[in-house]
C-alpha cells in the first residue's frame, strides 16, 4: 500500500529505530511513546487489522507473540511485566490501517496508559 506509513517504513522510505527484523516481522520503537518501553511489532505484509487477518495470516500472528516475548526479554521488561495490545478500528483507537502491537513497559501503567 503506497500511503500506508508502516509499509513506507517496511520498504526503507521512512527511518526506524528497529529492535527487531526478520523475513515476515518488524519491530521498532514509537516515536511517540506511550511508556518507557514502547514498541510496534508489525507483520511486513500489509494487512489492515486483526479483522481483516485471514487464515494464511495466523503463523504470521502467532510469529508476533514470539518476536513479542523475545523484544519485551531484550528490552529488560520481562519479570516486571508489560503489555501488548492491538487496536482493531476506530472505535479502539486505530490510526494506522496497519496491523501493529503495541509492546508496552518500564514502568507500573494503568488500564488505560502510563500510571502517573
Amino acid at each position: 500500500m503506497s500511503d500506508c506509513i508502516f509499509c513506507k517504513i517496511v520498504e526503507g522510505e521512512l527511518p526506524s529505530k528497529k529492535v527487531y527484523e526478520d523475513d515476515e516481522i518488524l519491530a521498532f520503537h514509537d516515536i511517540q511513546p506511550a511508556a518507557p518501553i514502547h514498541v510496534l511489532i508489525i507483520p511486513k505484509k500489509h494487512i489492515a487489522s486483526l479483522d481483516d487477518a485471514g487464515p494464511e495470516d495466523w503463523a504470521v500472528i502467532g510469529h508476533i507473540q514470539r518476536v513479542a516475548k523475545q523484544v519485551a526479554s531484550e528490552s529488560g521488561v520481562s519479570e516486571s511485566g508489560y503489555r501488548v495490545v492491538t487496536n482493531v478500528g476506530a472505535n479502539a483507537g486505530q490510526i494506522v490501517h496497519h496491523l501493529h502491537y503495541h509492546l508496552m513497559g518500564g514502568a507500573r501503567l494503568s488500564p488505560l496508559g502510563l500510571h502517573n
